[in-house]
């Protein structure tokens, strides 16, 4: 099953330490090897990368190290191909315009029987069920709305259309336009909120530590969200079972959430990914 990863803060931030550990399942520590991306917003702009060879072995992620761009939003996402043959088309995070803003938006999981009819404005280039997900998330929000609304419009239209999708399979994924960054859990995705005072945390997937309170200011104020948390020394939540979550400025600003919400072990989330059919 592919790896998530995504920031939002409320001040550009460089991911690098999360990034360093992210890019290791690519390959070292774990298997996902069928390429990776990420995006990073600047302003009304997007750096992208992508690449299908694996993270962990790849000149591209050697260079977005090297960069140490700082964002607000970043979306990254290491493959294991489920759906489509690996291949750049079909790497994440996918890239679309919508009401003048980019948007970013990379998946984790399986839909069965997801064949919605092709869309006035947004189309796949690929061929991953991934793809045609976000091309649908689009052309509705397009066709409901002309110009874009305001947040809590925007999140319970977005709400509507993920409960839509996840009743095909698995539908773990993460979307930002660059201001606000939207997570949601199918099985598995876990998030942390750095802000004062600051702590040291080692990566698990790497011998690197980092006391963020040398690198950051009092104000400064970090969401991290994973399939799986990145490192020790510190507590991550989780998201509950089809819950969506949007966060702005580093911060959970709205939910919905089960009325009695349920939270998978790490095992529980790979295990309903086999039984899908997803390579693990």
């Amino acid at each position: 099953m592919c790896q998530l990863l995504g920031m939002n803060c409320n001040t550009p931030t460089d991911i690098i330490f999360s990034f360093e550990g992210f890019r290791r399942r690519g390959g070292i520590t774990d298997h996902h090897a069928d390429g990776f991306g990420i995006g990073f917003f600047e302003g009304r702009g997007v750096r992208l990368f992508h690449d299908d060879k694996p993270s962990a072995q790849s000149p591209v992620a050697d260079l977005v190290r090297a960069y140490q761009i700082k964002s607000e939003n970043v979306i990254a996402h290491i493959r294991k191909a489920s759906q489509g043959q690996t291949s750049l088309a079909n790497t994440h995070p996918f890239m679309r315009e919508l009401w003048g803003e980019y948007w970013l938006f990379a998946h984790n999981g399986h839909l069965m029987d997801f064949n919605p009819s092709v869309g006035a404005f947004y189309r796949p280039v690929g061929d991953t069920d991934s793809e045609r997900a976000f091309c649908y998330i689009l052309n509705r929000l397009r066709e409901r709305f002309p110009e874009k609304p305001d947040e809590a419009a925007l999140f319970a239209a977005l709400t509507e259309l993920t409960h839509e999708i996840r009743a095909h399979g698995l539908f773990n994924f993460v979307m930002s336009n660059g201001d606000c960054l939207f997570a949601h859990a199918s099985t598995l995705l876990h998030f942390i909120v750095r802000k004062a005072p600051f702590g040291k945390a080692r990566l698990l997937d790497d011998a690197v530590m980092i006391d963020f309170a040398e690198v950051t200011t009092p104000s400064d104020k970090v969401a991290v969200i994973a399939t799986l948390p990145l490192t020790r020394d510190e507590t991550w939540q989780q998201l509950a079972v089809n819950e969506l979550a949007m966060f702005q400025h580093g911060d959970m600003v709205r939910s919905d959430t089960p009325q009695v919400p349920v939270y998978m072990s790490a095992e529980e989330g790979l295990e309903i990914a086999r039984a899908a059919g997803v390579s693990v």
